[in-house]
């Protein structure tokens, strides 16, 4: 049940980056020049506050992971984030094998 949850997950995930990549090419059909959303642009849309807390949170903890990592990840597109996150929560949740000659009881 709980595999099938973050299944679900992955795929709303999923599906959000395909409507940030339809809406950035929207934006550059109608203004003629590509400009991606940023996903820290977008999680600063969404709620400010929780992104700074966050920032002192890491900075507390790891200050490198801040520099090189978390700020890689949000000057990324919202689409390409959204997108893995949703797809590596796919692939690590999916059904399992069906055994070939023994029975699960």
């Amino acid at each position: 049940m709980i595999r099938g949850f973050f299944r679900l997950i992955g795929l709303l995930l999923l599906a959000g980056g395909f409507i940030f990549m339809v809406y950035d090419g929207a934006r550059w059909v109608a203004d003629q020049t590509l400009k991606f959303t940023r996903f820290g642009q977008f999680w600063n849309d969404i709620n400010q506050a929780s992104q700074s807390a966050f920032r002192t949170w890491v900075e507390a903890k790891a200050p490198w992971l801040w520099t090189s990592v978390i700020r890689l990840v949000l000057d990324q597109p919202v689409f390409a984030v959204l997108g893995i996150l949703g797809i590596l929560l796919m692939i690590l949740f999916r059904p399992r094998k069906p055994l070939i000659g023994y029975s699960r009881d």
